[in-house]
């Protein structure tokens, strides 16, 4: 196969793909969603059937036990991807929807709409799903993409290509609107990234290391986030049972999740009242706790806190403490090792939460919630396509919203300018 030659009809392909869904009804485009949806259910079957020759090949290549299980469809999972589309199409559309509309001096009238991006190419790894997830996303916001899936799970991610493109068919709507690359070939993402004249914008979801090739080589603009270090700090004003409920839930609920604590932040005046109660519970879940000096002065059967620990995303039960002498010293120990996800302070004091609010920069900041709900569905967007730590167009859990635009719109009445 020639890649080059392969991926550039891909992207002539999606362009042309894209001004049809430009201009498609939310009806057509509901439409669509609930046929693939259907589909996906039909074809339960197949889809395990062609699930378990991925797992077959995954097991042969000594994939672990975490990416088997991310890798594996089974009835729940396939169920859960056809409730998804159903979820996206009762979203409401933003393609078209007109805002800030307002009469300038000149008479004409000034205001913005919401518009699709027009072709995204989305890199993912493992997950199956993603491809229902994402082909929903794009096509109710109007957008055509291309997706390129991980090589383990190619015979997983046809097969639900496969029900995407009969969906599409069946409701009127080009099937080039969603394209899964065929090749396992690592030249295709190479190809993909740089298709500046026929994509608008790369979405890579996967491990740090395939979001750090992306960045780097991509010539397209990519929504990304590199790391999750995610903090908790508990104020010295805190409910106290507050806080161990929310510190405890956003490390333990899931550990493999960009969403996770990483760090946990603790005011001097009350840490020695809440870090043994906490050590009780995270022991009790086997997380390995790794301290500053004054945390190890409370707890001195945990483990030094290094230098790196405060800059690592784990995704692993192990979590760092640190005690710090208010929320200034939170905040700048925040600035100086968030990767700009998300923080949450706890505390009852109003004041305090608001300079936390105002003055913390990631793309979500959060007063006495867990850093868990930091997650498109959570947020109401019915799903995802990622979550972005950039500050430019999308920020945070990138929903519908996320992948569309503006452009400004004007109405006259004949005026000239003078």
């Amino acid at each position: 196969m020639d890649i080059e030659q392969y991926m550039h009809t891909l992207g002539q392909q999606a362009k042309a793909a894209s001004r049809i869904l430009a201009r498609a009804s939310t009806q057509d485009k509901n439409h669509a969603l609930l046929t693939i949806a259907s589909a996906i259910r039909e074809a339960a079957d197949t889809l395990k059937q062609q699930n378990a020759l991925d797992l077959v090949a995954g097991k042969a290549k000594g994939l672990d036990a975490a990416l088997l299980d991310r890798l594996e469809l089974t009835d729940s999972r396939i169920e859960a991807m056809a409730e998804g589309l159903e979820q996206i199409a009762s979203l409401v559309d933003p393609v078209g929807e007109i805002s800030n509309m307002r009469y300038l001096p000149s008479g004409i009238q000034l205001g913005q709409m919401r518009v699709p991006l027009g072709v995204i190419g989305i890199i993912y790894e493992s997950r199956p799903n993603v491809t229902a997830d994402a082909a929903g996303l794009c096509l109710k916001s109007g957008n055509a993409t291309i997706l390129r899936g991980g090589s383990e799970a190619i015979h997983s991610n046809q097969a639900i290509a496969h029900c995407i493109q009969r969906g599409l068919e069946l409701a009127g709507l080009p099937t080039t609107a969603v394209q899964v690359v065929e090749t396992t070939d690592r030249a295709a993402v190479g190809q993909l990234i740089t298709m500046s004249e026929m994509v608008d914008v790369i979405v890579p979801r996967g491990g740090k290391g395939l979001i750090e090739r992306v960045s780097k080589d991509a010539r397209v603009p990519v929504i990304k986030h590199l790391d999750g270090i995610c903090h908790v700090y508990i104020d010295g004003q805190a409910d106290l049972k507050m806080a161990e409920d929310i510190a405890f839930n956003a490390k333990c609920h899931r550990y493999g999740v960009c969403n996770a604590m990483e760090t946990l932040l603790v005011d001097s005046r009350i840490a020695e009242q809440i870090l043994p109660i906490l050590q009780q519970r995270y022991d009790a879940e086997s997380v390995e706790l790794r301290g500053c000096d004054k945390t190890r002065a409370i707890l001195p059967m945990i483990k030094v806190a290094s230098d790196e620990d405060w800059d690592t995303e784990y995704l692993a039960p192990i979590l760092s403490i640190r005690v710090v002498d208010g929320v200034d010293e939170a905040m700048d120990h925040i600035h100086q090792h968030s990767s700009g996800h998300t923080e949450t302070i706890v505390t009852d004091n109003y004041s305090t939460a608001s300079r936390f609010l105002a003055e913390v920069d990631s793309s979500s900041v959060m007063v006495n919630a867990s850093t868990r709900f930091a997650d498109g569905f959570e947020y109401g967007l019915g799903a995802e396509i990622g979550i972005s730590t950039d500050k430019i167009h999308a920020r945070g859990p990138v929903g519908l919203n996320g992948l569309t635009s503006q452009k400004w719109i004007v109405l006259g009445t004949g005026q000239v300018r003078v």
